[in-house]
């Protein structure tokens, strides 16, 4: 794919830039929860396009909060200690040593790389875990076995959310800061938890009452049957594509926190192309989407 610049004269460049005006208006101060992963965090151009995105969108007013996963990294750390991934209905099995991998991982090693991009694009980031101030409390995931209904199943250290602090994001949003939040939850006891992006994406989106909930994936969006794009959806039209087996793997934790989020209080949720260049602010600043959109109602 090559990235040369197009040849844009200055009037369209204004032309580009007064068409986005009504969007900056329209969500100014308005927070937008964006969950960061895919090729957009592998590909050294698309790292960059999205870090200047989200500087952007923080300098016309808006107030973005990254939530990143990090499978493929921690897949590659497993493989060299030697440990192999395994998942059961798109979760991640973790006992305790798939636990220390993706707390290094994620609360490391990714976390400070998106932390670092975004700073070098002239932004202020500021890299959390869910243990910093205890503010993503979670406890033991049991999942519903698909295959023998009343079945739990244990997936070792996965948790799901009991409850989320917004305090130390509104305090950091009023510093002018961007927080990026890697998905680690902290239990009672103070216990590790490795929980999917996409569900803590959903949620801080809801107890933050964002305006919108951007999830960049390595699709075009929810396709149909046939593959074709689907770009404006409501939940009741969701409900139908799971049921008829449309949306299945790894879509499915997606378009659950996607739903969830909508139903909410999260007034629009995006699942966009993280494999398309600046798909941020194609999606948030132009009439020009790149995914699909789930309306609240």
């Amino acid at each position: 794919m090559s990235h040369t610049p197009l040849a844009v004269t200055p009037a369209i460049k204004a032309e580009i830039l007064a068409e986005a005006l009504p969007y900056i208006k329209r969500f100014f101060d308005k927070t937008i929860v964006i969950k960061y992963g895919g090729n957009a965090m592998t590909d050294e151009h698309l790292k960059d396009c999205f870090a200047r995105d989200v500087v952007l969108l923080k300098l016309v007013g808006m107030n973005p909060v990254v939530v990143h996963g990090g499978g493929p990294q921690i897949d590659d750390m497993l493989k060299r200690v030697g440990k192999v991934g395994h998942f059961i209905q798109g979760m991640r099995v973790t006992d305790a040593d798939t636990m220390a991998v993706v707390e290094m991982v994620l609360g490391g090693q990714v976390n400070k790389e998106i932390v670092n991009l975004i700073n070098q694009s002239g932004g202020k980031a500021v890299g959390l875990t869910g243990k910093d101030a205890s503010f993503i409390r979670a406890r033991k995931l049991l999942m519903e076995n698909k295959e023998v209904p009343g079945d739990l199943l244990d997936v070792g250290q996965v948790g799901e959310i009991t409850k989320i602090d917004p305090s130390l994001i509104a305090f950091l949003d009023q510093g002018d800061f961007i927080p990026v939040i890697a998905p680690i939850g902290v239990g009672e006891e103070g216990e590790t938890y490795n929980i999917n992006a996409d569900v803590v994406a959903g949620k801080l989106a809801e107890i933050l009452k964002a305006e919108k909930l951007v999830l960049l994936t390595n699709t075009p969006g929810v396709l149909d049957k046939a593959g074709k794009l689907l770009t404006g959806l409501t939940p009741r039209q969701i409900d139908d594509l799971v049921t008829d087996g449309t949306l299945s793997g790894g879509m499915l934790p997606k378009i659950a926190s996607a739903l969830d989020a909508a139903r909410n209080g999260v007034k629009s949720v995006h699942i966009i192309d993280g494999r398309v260049e600046h798909c941020l602010l194609l999606e948030i600043l132009t009439d020009h989407g790149v995914g699909t959109m789930i309306r609240s109602k």
